[in-house]
């Protein structure tokens, strides 16, 4: 993790610190930053942004609240809307002066690149989206997954014990069920969230929707689908393609919304491709 002068004399390094920025690789390469889902960490990508540091200025951070970011950041005013998180993720970007970047992002954090690059298409060379959704919910002619009681009841789960939920939620989650200890990495990962933070940024991911902005997205885009995911059904690819301008997609030959852990060599393979 950067670290530096304290955040009041220096804010460029109050951003870093925040979000828990890493970096990795020679400042002076293209940058490719890669942004982790729901509950989850930088360390999610530890077995995929290694593998970049040949050619590119790797930056990895965690949205505030998740990982090991100081929960005292958490802003519910801010983060009541994807918004806030995109805000942030331009903030690391202009600190660390970064253009033409790379943006991977999984799940929820995809849609925050999305939002971020409408914002400021100029920064964003690419956008590659693993298990993306820009509506959660099922609506007349779309089919997001959910119904609002499946999510009504998964936000009641995480406040009456969030530990329990993410034990019982992770092997639907992660599938690949002959390799338990995917899933048991996966709920430790959603259990360090606090309570509020994992409950609140639960309603925010799970009720927004952002298919309105798709047609504002600019920038080239990969989508890499799963065949068979619990929190983004193969329809929601679909719909992202047939609604992002300049887009792929890729359906891909796994199973659950982890393919990052589960098959880290097929999403290297293409992110390499795309680039």
């Amino acid at each position: 993790m950067l670290t530096g002068p304290d955040a009041a004399s220096n804010p460029a390094a109050g951003v870093l610190e925040r979000n828990r920025v890493s970096v990795a690789g020679d400042a002076a390469k293209p940058a490719i930053i890669f942004g982790a889902g729901y509950g989850t960490s930088q360390d999610m990508w530890r077995l995929v942004a290694p593998q970049f540091t040949d050619r590119y200025f790797v930056v990895l951070f965690d949205n505030v609240g998740s990982g090991e970011t100081d929960v005292s950041a958490y802003d519910r005013r801010k983060y009541d809307s994807l918004r806030g998180y995109a805000a942030d993720l331009l903030e690391i970007i202009g600190v660390l002066d970064l253009h033409d970047v790379v943006f991977v992002g999984h799940s929820v954090s995809a849609m925050i690149g999305a939002l971020a690059a409408i914002a400021e298409p100029q920064r964003f060379a690419r956008l590659i989206m693993l298990g993306p959704s820009p509506r959660y919910l099922n609506d007349e002619g779309y089919l997001g997954g959910f119904e609002r009681s499946d999510v009504d009841a998964l936000l009641d789960a995480i406040e009456v014990d969030h530990a329990s939920w993410a034990r019982d939620m992770a092997p639907a989650l992660m599938k690949n069920s002959e390799r338990p200890e995917l899933a048991a990495e996966l709920a430790d990962s959603m259990a360090r969230s606090s309570t509020m933070v994992a409950q609140h940024f639960a309603k925010v991911t799970f009720l927004s929707d952002l298919r309105r902005y798709l047609k504002d997205i600019r920038t080239p885009t990969l989508i890499l689908q799963s065949a068979d995911d619990l929190i983004a059904p193969i329809q929601v690819g679909e719909y992202l393609h047939e609604h992002i301008s300049n887009s792929e997609l890729v359906v891909l030959n796994a199973a659950g919304h982890y393919a990052h852990l589960s098959d880290p060599a097929e999403i290297e393979r293409q992110i390499r491709r795309c680039l």
